[in-house]
């Protein structure tokens, strides 16, 4: 197969297009961060390649020969064109909505009653809460960013961390009273409401603090589920932070002792790396940040943390 119909080298292209607007290899190799030997070693088997000097070599500079003229006016308007596309990918198709998807129980429990405040700040954007446990696939959806829990290891993605998160017991103020539960030490009279996932695990709650917990009679999959069955009365449930607090606040909850454990696992904000540079992206990670400080601020003094 001739020339003609292959393309050339691809490094050495990009190296004689940056030389060729400079006008000199060793401005190319400071733009390309690389030597000026090479760029001349690039360019040399681009040459060869095609079978015809690009350069007249002088002493300072170097002047294009009229076939490096000529493929230098085609590579610039290639390379323009690579360029205009990457601006095209990058370009926010709906800069005035903002799709986002968060776990069930943090969505629930935590952000939608904060929302006001982001829709007084940003009401020309508007807003697309999704719930789902699922990694998001963003090939496949239209969504810009995703809220997870876990630390931050997402293959392709971004990871912007948002907070940290403590567990302790909580339950309703019924069955505290119900069953004198008033500190860590009567936990073993309590019915504990256990949760599938692999942080919200009494066995190593009750290990890490030292205590003895009653039977775990009553399990759920999901946070959310969890914190209603202790609204439910049905027993101590073990609670993080982020999804109890508004509970205890309103006092239909109550924490048990005055020992928290932190887990493994803190919330991100997940994306391709480019929708991080979205304007509508960059305002909501900004607003949700802070939200996120002020929440942290909200901890006990008295709470001592172990780490799980």
């Amino acid at each position: 197969m001739s020339n003609q119909h292959r393309m050339p080298p691809l490094q050495g292209l990009y190296y004689f297009y940056q030389a060729a607007h400079c006008g000199s290899f060793k401005d190319a190799a400071e733009t390309l961060h690389v030597t000026a030997a090479a760029v001349s070693q690039q360019i040399r088997l681009l040459e060869d390649w095609l079978g015809t000097p690009l350069f007249y070599r002088q002493h300072r500079k170097v002047v294009l020969t009229p076939e490096g003229q000529i493929l230098f006016e085609q590579s610039q308007k290639g390379f323009q064109h690579i360029q205009q596309g990457i601006r095209l990918l990058n370009q926010d198709p709906d800069p005035h909505r903002l799709s986002l998807s968060t776990l069930p129980s943090l969505s629930q429990h935590w952000l939608v009653p904060r929302m006001t405040s982001f829709r007084d700040e940003q009401p020309d954007i508007s807003l697309l809460i999704e719930s789902r446990v699922e990694l998001v696939d963003f090939e496949q959806s239209p969504l810009d960013l995703c809220i997870r829990y876990g630390k931050g290891e997402y293959p392709n993605l971004s990871s912007l961390w948002l907070m940290d998160d403590l567990l302790f017991p909580v339950c309703h103020p019924l069955y505290q009273k119900e069953n004198q539960i008033d500190d860590l030490k009567d936990l073993h009279r309590a019915h504990l409401i256990g949760d599938l996932w692999p942080d919200m695990n009494w066995e190593r709650w009750l290990s890490t603090v030292g205590v003895t917990g009653g039977p775990s009679q009553l399990s759920y999959d999901g946070s959310n589920f969890v914190l209603e069955g202790a609204l439910a009365v049905q027993g101590v449930a073990l609670a993080r932070h982020s999804l109890a607090q508004r509970y205890l606040e309103e006092g239909t909850l109550i924490r048990i002792g005055n020992v928290a454990v932190r887990p493994p696992f803190s919330y991100y904000l997940c994306a391709p790396e480019g929708y991080f540079r979205r304007d509508k992206v960059k305002l909501f990670c900004d607003w949700i940040r802070r939200q996120a400080a002020a929440f942290q601020r909200t901890l006990p003094e008295e709470l001592v943390i172990l780490s799980g």
